[in-house]
Order: C-alpha cells, then sequence, then structure tokens
C-alpha cells in the first residue's frame, strides 16, 4: 500500500520537473533578428502564464529585477525569479542576448549563493540558477557549470520558433 502511494506522489527530482527543452514561441520574436535581454524579459512577463506553463512543473512567479542587496550595501538585480514547490527551491533566470562567457557563468553563480544567502529560507532546498543565452561554446559549458547548481540553455536549445 506504501509503495503505491508512493508512486502517486509528485516526483521531486529537477529532471523530471523541469522541462528540456522549452518552446518559447509564444514570445512572437522574430526569427535571427536581433534583440536584447529587455526585450526577451518583458515578453516572458507579457507572457507569464505561458512561460509558467513551459517552465515545467509546481513554478511561481516571485520577482523581475529582484535586488539583492549586500552587507556592504551593493545591489545586484536578478532578472527573474520564480520558486517551484514541488522542488521546494528558488529558480534565478539570468537572460543574456549573445553568446555564453565564462563571466556570464560566474555572474549566475554568484547570483545563486547570494540569493541563498540572504533570501533562502532554512527549509528551502538550495537554489537553481538557469542562465538563457542565444550561442553557447560547449566547452565554456563543461568547464564552468561542472560543479554549479546552474543551468545554461540556448535559445535553440529552447526551441523558439520565431513568428514571421
Amino acid at each position: 500500500m506504501a509503495s503505491e502511494i508512493h508512486k502517486l506522489e509528485p516526483k521531486r527530482d529537477a529532471d523530471y520537473v523541469l522541462k528540456d527543452p522549452y518552446i518559447l514561441e509564444f514570445l512572437d520574436l522574430k526569427e535571427n533578428a536581433k534583440y536584447n535581454e529587455n526585450e526577451l524579459e518583458q515578453g516572458l512577463i507579457d507572457k507569464l502564464q505561458e512561460f509558467l506553463l513551459e517552465l515545467g512543473k509546481g513554478f511561481s512567479f516571485v520577482a523581475r529585477q529582484k535586488r539583492i542587496t549586500t552587507e556592504h550595501g551593493e545591489n545586484y538585480y536578478i532578472d527573474l525569479v520564480f520558486y517551484n514547490y514541488i522542488l521546494k527551491c528558488f529558480v534565478v533566470i539570468d537572460l543574456k542576448a549573445g553568446k555564453l562567457t565564462y563571466q556570464d557563468v560566474g555572474q549566475i553563480d554568484f547570483y545563486v549563493r547570494l540569493f541563498d544567502e540572504r533570501i533562502k529560507q532554512a527549509d528551502d532546498n538550495p537554489t537553481i540558477g538557469l542562465v538563457l543565452v542565444t550561442d553557447k561554446d560547449e566547452s565554456i559549458v563543461r568547464a564552468c557549470f561542472k560543479y554549479l547548481c546552474a543551468l545554461c540553455l540556448t535559445m535553440d536549445e529552447l526551441k523558439i520558433i520565431h513568428a514571421a
């Protein structure tokens, strides 16, 4: 009986909860057009319900341009913050309208660690970082993300299908 109940409970591993790839055709971004991070962020906010469904199961919107202040008063802004009630963790998203750099990896790692230090509650699981980029070099991804609790996906991997 207990094993049957366990099968019915929602799975709590990230592979089950986080979708891959994301399909963001609802943003109606022009194919091969140059767009910046603000346009992508505004498109996601404008179509928040569709984006939440695309992210996967259990996501709820927390903040846009979430300010986190260090103990010395320096402010940093995270593009988008979500909470996943199944995984019981925050998901911070950094949007990059360009090729992934090692600096981007350092930035998301910094955001995740600062978020965990300043915002995360004791009963929350560690924060997950997600970098959305337009292009990436797999060697940078392998070298930089090996020990981080963060993901890097290109827009192609998100399978954005642009409207004509």
